[in-house]
């Protein structure tokens, strides 16, 4: 089965003026929030947060739903459902994995990683993500995931920078070298080591400079940045429309706040949106991904979105974690 995502990505390279966008559910988020990855707990009166079984449960569960592009988990969440239970063989859905874990997305409560100047570090291989072990055949690359997540942050320092960019190189390189592609996460600087007057361009600039020495053959199929309006958004998609962008969530934030980011980011040029915190947070998953496609496939508007899934939540039985008249406020737009 062609993945929907490869179709998507052909139609955008074709006419960056296509409606095709491309949805991935970030659910990696046991190399960066530790046991609270998995979100709330089924039953939070005995336990806060649930279990890695909840986690792949859920992954389960949207990837037999088919409506996202792709599935983003660590590589220990892969190795259990792309090589071992096959789950994406017959599925429209793409598996990924982390390929990286900076030390800034170490964001669990329990530490401060975050508060320091990212540095880059692999916990993986890309022969554990093909398959399983630390040497593949050629045969057996293909019996994983050969597309994975992999993030840089820079934070105006000569030093630092340059190791995250040296560290990028080998990566590409390895990646090129083992069949493997990457989509690019650049996150805002999280503790600049220099003052930056204007974060959204320095982040574009950043981009350009990178990917501006990396042919074709090593460069990302698209990027996962932060949503930091119009005007970045659409400066970063007319530099180049050979580069692919699309945005990540964040923190869970209301729904409407994860509506109106969708569709605002695709008024203005994006092509993807990778959410983790805003799905997995939601009252019902699957719900929440349902109205992501249809704002992605421009069948809906934002706000009518949060209505309806309010009115669907409550078919269910669900108690909303807001009540409707909080859930349309916009808190981070």
């Amino acid at each position: 089965m062609e993945k929907s995502l490869d179709i998507k990505l052909r139609n955008i390279l074709e006419n960056p003026s296509c409606e095709d966008f491309i949805i991935a559910d970030a659910k990696d988020g046991d190399m960066g929030f530790g046991v609270a990855a998995p979100g709330l707990s089924p039953d939070p009166t005995l336990h806060e947060f649930g279990t890695v079984v909840d986690h792949r449960n859920n992954m389960r569960a949207i990837v037999e739903q088919g409506l996202v592009d792709i599935m983003l988990m660590s590589v220990s969440a892969s190795e259990q459902l792309t090589i071992e239970e096959r789950i994406f063989d017959n599925s429209p859905v793409t598996p990924a994995i982390r390929a990286n874990d900076t030390t800034d997305i170490w964001c669990g409560l329990s530490g401060n990683y975050g508060d320091q100047p990212s540095l880059p570090f692999r916990s993986t291989t890309l022969d554990h993500a093909q398959c399983g072990k630390s040497a593949c055949t050629p045969e057996e690359r293909a019996l994983g995931a050969d597309l994975g997540l992999y993030s840089i942050t820079f934070n105006n320092d000569a030093t630092i920078d340059r190791e995250a960019l040296q560290a990028y190189k080998e990566f590409r390189i390895e990646a090129e070298e083992k069949g493997f592609r990457h989509f690019l996460e650049v996150f805002a600087p999280n503790s600049p080591v220099q003052p930056i007057v204007d974060i959204p361009r320095y982040v574009n600039d950043c981009i350009a400079r990178t990917l501006g020495g990396v042919t074709k053959a090593g460069r990302p199929v698209f990027l996962k940045i932060p949503y930091f309006g119009p005007e970045a958004m659409e400066q970063l998609a007319r530099y180049d429309s050979s580069i692919i962008v699309g945005i990540l969530g964040g923190s869970s934030g209301t729904t409407h706040d994860a509506f109106k980011m969708l569709w605002e980011s695709k008024k203005y040029g994006g092509h993807a949106a990778l959410f983790g915190r805003k799905i997995n947070n939601s009252e019902d998953q699957l719900t929440f991904v349902k109205f992501l496609r249809l704002l992605a496939d421009g069948e809906i508007e934002p706000e009518q979105a949060v209505r309806d899934y309010h009115g669907e939540i409550s078919k269910l039985g669900l108690t909303p974690i807001r009540s409707l008249e909080d859930d349309l406020t916009l808190t981070q737009l």
